[in-house]
């Protein structure tokens, strides 16, 4: 993969992000909140971009997300599939629910 291809990417993987982002908030903004792991300003941030922001904002170079499993166990949680997956992501819910949510700069 060369460097247009991961910019590309990155580009695409934005986008998404952003979009997908903004219809949770527009849906449930508590449960966007929760989900999201964004502080509630930074929430009706994102809810306010117009397309051509989203676009500006996708196109640059480095992830706007990020993973939430800051700890082994978490990941652990979410991808084993050998206990009842449904238990496994609750617990991992609860156990993000209780990580502080991201502030704006």
């Amino acid at each position: 993969m060369n460097t247009m291809q991961l910019q590309e990417g990155i580009r695409d993987l934005n986008l998404t992000y952003l979009m997908l982002a903004q219809q949770m908030v527009k849906q449930d903004k508590s449960a966007a909140i929760f989900r999201l792991g964004l502080s509630e300003e930074l929430v009706d941030l994102i809810g306010g971009l117009t397309p051509a922001q989203i676009l500006k904002m996708a196109s640059c170079n480095m992830l706007l997300c990020s993973f939430r499993f800051d700890e082994n166990i978490l990941l652990n949680m979410v991808t084993d599939y050998s206990k009842s997956r449904m238990m496994a992501q609750m617990h991992a819910a609860i156990l993000m629910s209780s990580q502080a949510i991201e502030e704006t700069v």
